[in-house]
């Protein structure tokens, strides 16, 4: 469907003008398959050009992931093998969210389980879809500081190999692509982009 690419585009006026032109109609829906916490979903649908196909996909509950800073400017991070790809990963610590549980209270129960720490302060960095193409996943993200280590018991058959690494040691594994897990890819630019922020409010009031 052609469209003026020199057209201006605002997302955040986009998101509330109303019907979106470019949704589709769901035709039928039905789940193909279900497990303990994932849901697929075939679905019949006719697109704004009228044409009528299928989408498949997973309903997930929805996850945190947490941004562990120490006090002196280390992460904590884990390493956790991930069986659908057949390797392990390094990765910030995360977890999916239960029934009703509110999302602060999720990222703390996680950090404790998978770390043994607990933060003292919690600032909400933001959400995002990491897999719209077929899952309707989004993970928020939560900065901790004031880290304690107090001890945690992870679920069973987790099993987890916790360590410390600075923020630039971490880009740079990202940069040579040791590190591929896109959520930990995004909490280390994002925890990236909050230190300059940081650092320039502390400098503008100083």
């Amino acid at each position: 469907m052609a469209d003026d690419a020199s057209r201006p585009f605002d997302p955040s006026s986009a998101s509330k003008a109303g019907a979106d032109p470019l949704a589709e109609e769901t035709l039928d829906s039905r789940l193909a398959w279900q497990g303990d916490f994932l849901r697929v979903y075939k679905d019949a649908v006719r697109a704004p050009d009228g044409h009528v196909g299928t989408r498949e996909y997973l309903r997930h509950p929805g996850a945190v992931m947490v941004i562990p800073l120490l006090d002196d400017g280390r992460l904590v991070l884990e390493r956790q093998y991930r069986y659908p790809v057949g390797k392990s990963f390094v990765e910030m610590p995360a977890g999916k969210i239960d029934p009703g549980e509110q999302l602060l209270a999720c990222a703390q129960r996680e950090l404790k389980e998978e770390t043994g720490y607990v933060a003292r302060d919690w600032d909400h960095l933001g959400g995002f879809h990491n897999a719209i193409g077929y899952c309707d996943e989004k993970i928020e993200v939560f900065l901790a500081r004031g880290l304690v280590h107090e001890g945690g018991q992870s679920d069973a058959g987790e099993v987890l190999e916790i360590f410390t690494a600075t923020l630039p040691q971490l880009l740079a594994w990202i940069d040579d692509g040791s590190v591929t897990d896109v959520k930990t890819i995004i909490g280390a630019y994002w925890l990236q982009r909050w230190l300059l922020r940081a650092d320039a409010a502390s400098g503008s009031t100083a």
